[in-house]
Order: C-alpha cells, then sequence, then structure tokens
C-alpha cells in the first residue's frame, strides 16, 4: 500500500510505534521517502548521493528482522541521512567540495555506525558548506535551498540536513557545529537541532574543521526524535579520545512535559540586541509560553558573550588551516574561493591571537558556570536575522569585527556553546508575518551533560505550540 505524504510528516518516534506493530512497513516507508527525494532534490539540492540501493536493502532486511521478533529499537527502520561530512565505508564523501569529490573512505563514522546497529536505513549523504565552511554558493555541488522559499539560504554549514528535514525527505539527519552549523539551519529551515556537550558523541569518522570546536548531533523534525537519536548514537568511543566516559541517561524519561519550577534564565543584552522585529515577538512569545507552563524567569548575564564569535572564529579558522595545510599545497584550485581565502588567511593568524582566544574561551566558559547556577536553562533566540537571499552568493560570515552584521547573524547566539562546550538546542518558536513566512528559532542552553533537561523544556514547549507541525509550501 502507498504511503501518504501524511505519514512522511510524522516524527520517526510516531513512524517507529508504527512499525513495530508492523502497521507501517519499512521497505514502503523507504521507497516513498526515496521518491519524495528524487520530485523535490531538484528544487533543493539537499542530497549531494542517494543511496537507493544501500536503502532499500536495509529496509527489506529490517522489515524481516521485525517480522522475526528481532526489534532493535525505536530508529529499527527508520530511513535517515547525515550530512556528507561523515565517513561511510563505500560510499563516497565529498566533504560538498571538488578537493574530495570522489573520496570513498574505507572506514565508517561511529555515528553511522551506531545507527546502524540501530536497524536505521541510509537514504544518502547530505550537501553542506564546503568542508563546513564555504560560501553556501560557491561550492562543490551547488547551494541548497531553503523549501520554505528556494530563493533563500537555509544557513549552514548542514544546509542539506536543514533543507532535507523541512521538506520531509528523511525524518532524521545527523549535522556538524562548530560555530552554529546545526543551529543555524535548524534556525532557517524551522526544525530541531541539538549540539550536544563536547564529547558527548564521538567525532570518529566525521572530516575536522576544528579540532576543539567540533560537534556532530541530530537534526530532526521534532524534540522527542532528538532525544532518540542522542540517545543511539551518545557514548564513550575508543576511536575518538575526546570523548567522555559520563554515562548516557535515559533521554526519553526527560519528555514529561512537566516544566514546573525550571529555571528559565533570560539575558537582559547581547542576545536580545539588534532582532528582527517578528523574532522578537516570537521569542518574547516563547517565554510566556514557557512562564505559563510554570517555569520561571530569571534574569541573566554573560558579560562577555560578544566576544565568542570573534574568538572563536580565531580558534577555528587556525585548527582548520593545520588540518589542510597539504590539501592548500597540492590543489589549491579545487578549494571554493572563500575557503581557500579563509585558510590563507588563517596561515598568519599570531599565535599571541590563538592563545588570547582560549583566554577569553576560558572566561565564557566561567561566566556560564555562573549562569548555570542560577538557571536550568538559559533561553535566547536561536538568530537576530530572517533568511536572506540566497542569491548573489551569500557571504555572511567573512567579515567578524567587533559588532558586524556577519558576527551577529552567524554566531552571536551559536558560537558561545562551541566555545564552552554547553549543549544548546534549538526548536521553531514562530513564523515571519511574510510574505513569504519563514521560520524563527528558540535557543535553549544547558549546563554540561544535562541534554535531558533541554529535552524536557523544548518537549514541553513544543507540545504546547504547535509551529514544528508547519509544512513548507513545496
Amino acid at each position: 500500500m502507498p504511503v501518504s505524504t501524511d505519514v512522511l510528516f510524522l516524527s520517526a518516534r510516531e513512524q517507529g510505534a508504527l512499525i513495530r506493530t508492523r502497521a507501517l512497513s519499512p521497505v514502503e516507508l523507504t521507497d516513498a521517502y526515496l521518491a519524495r527525494i528524487e520530485a523535490l532534490n531538484p528544487r533543493t539540492n539537499a542530497f549531494i548521493t542517494v543511496t537507493a540501493e544501500v536503502a532499500r536493502r536495509q529496509a527489506a532486511s529490517a522489515e524481516r528482522e521485525i517480522a522475526r521478533g528481532r526489534y532493535r529499537g525505536p530508529l529499527h527502520g527508520i530511513p535517515y541521512a547525515p550530512k556528507d561530512i561523515l565517513a561511510t565505508a563505500g560510499i563516497r564523501t565529498t566533504n560538498g567540495s571538488k578537493v574530495t569529490a570522489d573520496a570513498v573512505p574505507a572506514v565508517e563514522s561511529t555515528i553511522t555506525r551506531r545507527l546502524a546497529d540501530g536497524g536505521a536505513v541510509l537514504a544518502g549523504k547530505l550537501n553542506l558548506l564546503e568542508f563546513a565552511m564555504g560560501s553556501g554558493v560557491v561550492s562543490g555541488f551547488g547551494p541548497s535551498r531553503s523549501p520554505w522559499d528556494l530563493s533563500r539560504s537555509p544557513s549552514g554549514s548542514s544546509s542539506g540536513s536543514g533543507a532535507a528535514l523541512a521538506a520531509a525527505m528523511v525524518p532524521i539527519s545527523i549535522g556538524t557545529d562548530t560555530g552554529g552549523s546545526i543551529r543555524g539551519p535548524a534556525n532557517f529551515c524551522g526544525v530541531v537541532g541539538l549540539k550536544q556537550t563536547y564529547g558527548r558523541v564521538s567525532r570518529h569518522g566525521v572530516t575536522t574543521l576544528a579540532w576543539s570546536l567540533d560537534h556532530a548531533g541530530p537534526m530532526t523534525r521534532t524534540v522527542a526524535d532528538a532525544a532518540l537519536v542522542l540517545q543511539a548514537i551518545a557514548g564513550h568511543d575508543p576511536l575518538d579520545p575526546t570523548t567522555s566516559a559520563e554515562p548516557v541517561p535515559d533521554y526519553t524519561r526527560a519528555l514529561t512535559g512537566d516544566i514546573r519550577g525550571v529555571r528559565v534564565g533570560v539575558p537582559g543584552r547581547f542576545f536580545t540586541e539588534g532582532l528582527a522585529p517578528d523574532i522578537e515577538q516570537a521569542w518574547r512569545a516563547a517565554l510566556a509560553v514557557l512562564r505559563g507552563l510554570g517555569a520561571r524567569l530569571v534574569d541573566v548575564d554573560v558579560p562577555h558573550a560578544e566576544y565568542a564569535t570573534n574568538a572563536g572564529w580565531v580558534v577555528a579558522m587556525a585548527e582548520a588551516a593545520a588540518f589542510h595545510e597539504q590539501r592548500l599545497r597540492t590543489s589549491p584550485e579545487l578549494f571554493d574561493p572563500i575557503v581557500r581565502e579563509r585558510l590563507d588567511a588563517a596561515r598568519f593568524y599570531a599565535a599571541t591571537d590563538y592563545i588570547k582566544a582560549q583566554r577569553i574561551r576560558t572566561l565564557l566558559m566561567q561566566e556560564m558556570q555562573t549562569v548555570c547556577s542560577l538557571c536550568d536553562v538559559m533561553a535566547v533566540p536561536a538568530g537576530t536575522a530572517l533568511p536572506p537571499p540566497l542569491d548573489p552568493p551569500d557571504l555572511a560570515g567573512t567579515d567578524v569585527r567587533p559588532g558586524s552584521t556577519a558576527t551577529r547573524f552567524r554566531g552571536g547566539s551559536t558560537f558561545l556553546g562551541n566555545m564552552t562546550g554547553l549543549p544548546a538546542l534549538v526548536l521553531p518558536c514562530g513564523f515571519s508575518a511574510g510574505p513569504p513566512a519563514l521560520p524563527i528559532g528558540l535557543q535553549l542552553y544547558a549546563r554540561a551533560f544535562d541534554e535531558a533537561m533541554l529535552f524536557r523544556v523544548g518537549h514541553a514547549y513544543e507540545q504546547a505550540t504547535d509551529w514544528h507541525t508547519r509544512r513548507p509550501p513545496l
């Protein structure tokens, strides 16, 4: 029986419940998503590679296993697609670049291996800004486009992940985040993105941008789905020495809908300055919803938050230049011009600047520790501006001077999470007046390894609103 579009827009959690009772076939679900990818990808350019044969084979295997009583868990038979910066053994991993356009790794990333162990079905590999830092337009495979308005940017660098989820081309994705590259697309595309605590998820098999800032994590359409995906991929990995031995809790236990007494920190400066009117209205309405659910709003401040992006940029580009040093020597002409410019410039960063950036990092960690002693989550707008037109080329982010538009637009509220390592969740909290009506996101920060609190608050808010149920006009 053909799977309806309504089923494709169900959460993975809902689809999984149907699959477990055999009311929904993994094979039919996978075929329906593959057909939707074929129909919509020419417009959104979300996928670089579609692994149709692999997906159908894995879906058929999942269906047989479930029929025999070998149910692996809530992701068994659920299609997904990772950002094409995660290594998939025997399947090309392009990094969105002409430099590695034909690279076929022999290794498998820990994340994709753990998802496979849970029975998830690989539908393909998703587009991105080149090496997670390109322009979004001048790249190896062209730009992804927002399903809400094809002329608009879906943000980056996990651009294909955001676009594919919003368009219901897959129910689950994996993105990476060095300065906001999961949370930016979640914000612009009206989906959920989690940058978990540094060390919570293995980065083995994930191409590096900046060793000390990189994260890889769930991108989904609901908070509950993000919890399910983190459950599957979290935990220590001997192949990644930066992973933590901190025990992984049962995240689904946090999905109670009850946030009575939870303290929500509300900063009175920087994060709330220069907001587009629609964004400020949506953010304040979201705070009112949280208060109505029983949360207690408290005032907090991060005195040096405005330096997070500038310092983070120095750290990120210095580490990226070190990682790509050999490639820049052997094939510089294959790089996106903007990527090459950024990496070449970073080779001349002074060591003293890198050290100063790390000192700012320590200061930010101390300040966020104080914030976390005053509240359970800090709630801030996910961005200051609505998604911009994709053409002419989106060069936002190249100007990182203090107070510049690019600084506030790209990393004003997100780089803080990478510099401190603290977990942050973005989820939809409204739409602009339009036309076109464009998504607006809420960002929540929590203590280290307290993703459960993010899920608790985010899920409660999500259940009290309907923003996550909206569909793009494709």
